[in-house]
């Protein structure tokens, strides 16, 4: 199965709406050399049907038209919840001070006098699509930073719960317990506290990802890297008798040692948790001919239904929403780090039974 890539950008798409031919003719060659997607309309009810189907990243606006004019048409656009942040620039000879404040207060973000001068439309169009950009990543990173918070206090509401509810018997109850309950309670305490330390440490983990902005690509050592991800769950693989089974050799792909190994510790960490009793865990890896190397973890628990499937590596946006049960956090932190590194994430059940995990990585460059 393989997913689409999320680093790939949509083509810029720009709605003309004029009602003079050579103005259109003009704009639309010149705009189209530039690599943008051009849409025209030549009145307002044209053009308020147009983003019925299509929703344009910036509106050029003529304000004399036949029927509707540039103001009712603005006024309506911006009614549209869809539109309401997307920019529009008024194309116009009327340039006093009156007309300029009344399109500016119907939510336009520009004017340009006409006749047309194209460098100065190409200009005003760039540098309103940086500042649409520029917004939407603040309002994206703003959402994300929301329900990031939400989704930690949530993960960590659980064990600080657990440990302040056997806190509270060993404070109280202290005397009634024999040598075997305190053991208990104790080691209760522990795990919940262990659960918190490996919640903070994926936190920590994140801030990196998000932070770093050069990243020291090299060729994997991956069975070394595999070996140290198995040291850091070996408690879990006792605890669970599980066995994790590696493959004789591993294809070369380029990547970022440290996050590798997270990776492989999540996925790890969830095959021991959720897949058979005792859980099986059967590692592999393939060079791909499109240049990349899949290497995947396939289990043999049950599966996952396919409506959870969809949301396992969801952004924080909707983890806050959607909660899926048991995976959450760790794997939207692995699929940040294998989009930074250039690869993709993804899992489906394995033919008969159990899940394959799986992400792929760049191919290293052969050594000359």
């Amino acid at each position: 199965m393989r997913l689409k890539n999320m680093n790939d950008a949509p083509q810029t798409t720009i709605l003309i709406v004029d009602d003079n031919p050579a103005n259109l003719g003009v704009l639309f060659e010149s705009l189209q050399r530039e690599g943008f997607k051009v849409l025209v309309a030549q009145d307002g009810e044209s053009a308020l049907t147009r983003v019925q189907h299509i929703q344009p990243d910036i509106i050029l606006l003529d304000v004399i038209m036949p029927g509707i004019d540039g103001f009712e048409t603005c006024r309506r656009l911006k009614a549209q919840p869809l539109l309401q942040d997307t920019p529009i620039i008024f194309m116009t000879a009327l340039t006093d001070m009156v007309n300029e404040v009344k399109g500016l207060e119907l939510g336009a973000v520009d004017y340009i006098a006409k006749p047309i001068h194209v460098e100065r439309v190409l200009a005003r169009v760039k540098t309103h699509l940086r500042l649409r950009h520029l917004q939407q990543n603040l309002q994206r990173q703003n959402a994300e930073l929301d329900a990031f918070a939400h989704t930690v206090a949530h993960d960590l509401r659980s064990p600080l719960s657990i440990q302040m509810g056997y806190a509270e018997m060993l404070l109280y109850n202290r005397a009634q317990l024999d040598d075997e309950q305190l053991d208990g309670a104790l080691r209760k305490v522990w795990d919940a506290g262990q659960r918190a330390v490996n919640i903070v440490d994926a936190l920590l983990l994140l801030a990196t990802v998000r932070r770093q902005s050069d990243i020291d690509r090299h060729p994997l050592d991956m069975a070394r890297i595999v070996i140290k991800a198995q040291r850091r769950v070996s408690a879990l693989v006792e605890q669970s008798q599980g066995k994790i089974i590696e493959p004789k050799t591993w294809p070369v792909a380029s990547g970022y040692a440290p996050w590798i190994e997270e990776v492989w510790v999540n996925y790890f960490s969830n095959g021991l948790k959720y897949g058979g009793h005792p859980p099986r865990l059967e590692l592999g890896a393939e060079a791909m001919a499109d240049g990349m190397v899949r290497f995947l973890v396939k289990d043999n628990g049950e599966g996952v239904a396919l409506d959870r499937q969809a949301v396992l590596f969801a952004e924080f946006t909707r983890l806050n929403e959607i909660r899926a049960t048991g995976y959450g956090l760790g794997l939207s932190i692995v699929r940040r780090i294998i989009d930074r590194l250039g690869g993709q994430v993804g899992m489906e059940n394995a033919p008969g039974s159990g899940s394959i995990f799986y992400f792929t990585l760049p191919a290293a460059e052969p050594r000359i």
